[in-house]
Formats: structure tokens, C-alpha cells, sequence
């Protein structure tokens, strides 16, 4: 059987393996940008932001920016409202991406999707954080139980009441143990904040 291996063909294949594409992902192969934007023209690729794009027939999913955050910021971490949203905790629907990076790193220069940055160092950077895959994009998300403690951590910027409703939510439905609470509480410095929750609930 014969493949096409055409620069247009090795496109299209990149941006269903890759989900969303850049311009980056091109050269670095030796394939001169034109040949995207020839397949723009033709509708059959589409660009989805500044300088990223995918395949016309890809399926874009609810958290589409935020497999676009994560592949312009690969090294960020989807957490507080963003990850309450990813994990369909609460009523929280931010317009940015809640992204944390590490505190020396500098901050991204883009446009679109729009970010509001935190930053975590140490453990605080690795612990609590799983990878998930949104539209062939690999993101890193911290989980719900992590979540809910940077939620309580960072109550003066979100509102203790979005933590509060994001810990009850959690725990009436199961989506994470008190045990891991306790342990993310620790880590992230709020045991003290959320102690008189956490032990009203375990009651």
C-alpha cells in the first residue's frame, strides 16, 4: 500500500497525533509553514489562535483553551478555578486559564488563551498534579483534593465561599478522601483554615 508523504499529508497527520499544532512543530521537521497555510486556504486546517492550529474535522471539546494553554505553556499547571471547572466541581466558569508555574520561571507572552498565573515551587509544583489528554494535547491538572486546598490558599484572590462550596461538592460526592484533604492542607500551609471544616465533616 502507498502513503502519501507529501509535506501537506505529514501536516495533517502531525495535527490529529498532535491534536492542536504549531508552527514550531513544522520546522523543526523541515516543513516550510506555506504548506499550512495552503491547507488553511483549502479548509482543511484551522487556526485556532495565535499561532495554533488543527485539523478541520477535529472534534474542539469543552476545555479546548485549556489544551491550547498547555500547549504553548507545557511546563504550566491547570489548577484553582480552572481545574474546579475541568473536574466539574462547583459553579466556577473562569474566562482565563488559572495556570501555576514554577516562581523563577518568566511569564508567558501570549495573547490568547488569556492566563492568570500563580506560582508554586517544591513539592507544592509536583504533588497533586496528574496528566490528562484533551484533544491529543497532554495537560497537567492538579486533582480535586489538591484543588480544594489551593482553593483555601488562595481565598483572598477566588473567595473563601468558591473553597468552601469546591470542599463540600468534593466531599458529597465522593471525588476525594478526607485523608488527601488533610494532606494537601499541610502542604499547601491552610491545615488551620480548613481544620474547622474538614473535622466538622468527618463528625
Amino acid at each position: 500500500m502507498l502513503y502519501d508523504t507529501s509535506p501537506s499529508a505529514t501536516i495533517l497527520d502531525l495535527a490529529r497525533k498532535l491534536g492542536v499544532l504549531r508552527v514550531r512543530d513544522l520546522t523543526s521537521r523541515g516543513i516550510h509553514p506555506e504548506y499550512l497555510r495552503r491547507l488553511c486556504r483549502q479548509g482543511l486546517m484551522v487556526r485556532t489562535g495565535r499561532g495554533l492550529y488543527m485539523a478541520a474535522d477535529t472534534d474542539i471539546s469543552e476545555h479546548h483553551t485549556l489544551a491550547q494553554a498547555a500547549k504553548l505553556v507545557p511546563h504550566g499547571i491547570v489548577c484553582l478555578l480552572s481545574a474546579l471547572r475541568f473536574h466539574d466541581i462547583g459553579t466556577q466558569n473562569p474566562h482565563e486559564v488559572w495556570m501555576a508555574l514554577e516562581r523563577t520561571s518568566a511569564r508567558p507572552r501570549i495573547e490568547y488563551p488569556s492566563l492568570r498565573i500563580v506560582r508554586f515551587s517544591g513539592r507544592a509544583l509536583t504533588e497533586g498534579v496528574k496528566e490528562h489528554v484533551i484533544e491529543g494535547v497532554t495537560v497537567k491538572v492538579t486533582d480535586p483534593a489538591r484543588t480544594v486546598a489551593d482553593c483555601f490558599k488562595y481565598r483572598n484572590k477566588i473567595g473563601l465561599d468558591v473553597a468552601l462550596e469546591a470542599l463540600k461538592e468534593c466531599r458529597r460526592n465522593r471525588r476525594c478522601k478526607i485523608d488527601d484533604l488533610w494532606r494537601y492542607a499541610k502542604l499547601c500551609r491552610v491545615a488551620n483554615i480548613m481544620r474547622p471544616y474538614l473535622e466538622a465533616m468527618s463528625a
